[in-house]
């Protein structure tokens, strides 16, 4: 992966197990995660910044607050983000599964949640291939299960760019939360396959950095990672920049839309109304590190 272009502010239908979203020359993905509280003011805000772009939209977890209940989908998530269910690709949060194995994200998202119960799935979106993660190890299926799933799927992609989402960040720069160890052996899998983005949410603030491996050792062809928990929840503070973040902000909501070509990304942080924070650039998407197929014989993967 290549930087070609920074510009940045610096502030402290249904899915099985791969589904095609219409191919075409570009694609965009646009969203966030930390999402709908029922004080709707927030979430609804960056909803109306989703219904002036199009694109398929991803959920980075923590949709309902805060607990994730029936009722709070209906009552707050689907007042504001729920009027884009249909082109939404969700992931869930740890929030998410305050309820018993996150029932009611599986009842309000459907089919489109992927496999019910799982958490975890599959899509392409134009020349890229996407992957939904589910980085709550108190899922049913956290663990070697998704683990297994995830190489199979890499080895089998023909996708020259892969991206993948969920909902706790390998590296955070935030006051509250910070680096999320657990995920450190997602991250490695798909940066061993050649994995050009990952975006989570969890601290909500936003976050980008540069292209690094699962150690935060910067890596021209490792994984750019966006911090995205500005969706609509109260916002946290910063710290000390971790290794290689590049930009920063705790100050205003808003949504990441990712346009992704066939061979490159563009990437552009839009705020609500009002807001001032503003980050965009492009990379280009990097060659496996490792062999199709090679990972499912790995060592450095097995339990």
């Amino acid at each position: 992966m290549r930087l070609l272009l920074l510009v940045g502010v610096v502030l402290v239908a249904g899915v099985h197990e791969t589904s095609a979203i219409a191919a075409s020359t570009s694609a965009v993905l646009i969203g966030a995660g930390d999402i709908a509280g029922c004080d709707p003011d927030r979430a609804e805000a960056t909803a109306r910044l989703l219904d002036k772009i199009a694109g398929t939209v991803f959920t980075a977890g923590d949709n309902a607050y805060p607990s994730g209940t029936e009722q709070q989908f209906s009552r707050c998530y689907h007042r504001s983000w729920g009027r884009h269910r249909e082109r939404t690709r969700p992931s869930p949060g740890n929030h998410d599964y305050e309820t018993d194995q996150a029932a009611p994200y599986f009842k309000y998202f459907g089919a489109i949640a992927g496999p019910t119960g799982r958490g975890y799935y599959s899509y392409q979106l134009g020349a890229w291939q996407i992957f939904s993660l589910n980085s709550n190890t108190n899922a049913r299926d956290w663990g070697v299960a998704q683990e297994q799933w995830l190489i199979k799927e890499l080895a089998a992609s023909k996708s020259h760019c892969t991206l993948a989402y969920w909902h706790h960040p390998r590296f955070s720069s935030s006051t509250t939360h910070g680096n999320q160890v657990h995920t450190q052996r997602l991250f490695k899998i798909l940066h061993a396959q050649g994995t050009d983005v990952v975006l989570a949410a969890h601290d909500h603030i936003y976050e980008r950095f540069a292209p690094q491996n699962a150690e935060s050792r910067a890596d021209p062809r490792g994984i750019r990672q966006f911090v995205v928990g500005t969706g609509g929840e109260k916002l946290y503070g910063i710290g000390p920049a971790r290794p290689n973040s590049e930009a920063r902000n705790d100050v205003d909501h808003g949504v990441l839309k990712l346009t992704l070509h066939p061979q490159s990304y563009d990437w552009e942080f839009v705020p609500v109304a009002g807001g001032k924070f503003r980050d965009r650039g492009s990379g280009t998407c990097s060659a496996p590190l490792a062999s199709k197929g090679a990972l499912e014989t790995k060592s450095d993967f097995a339990r």
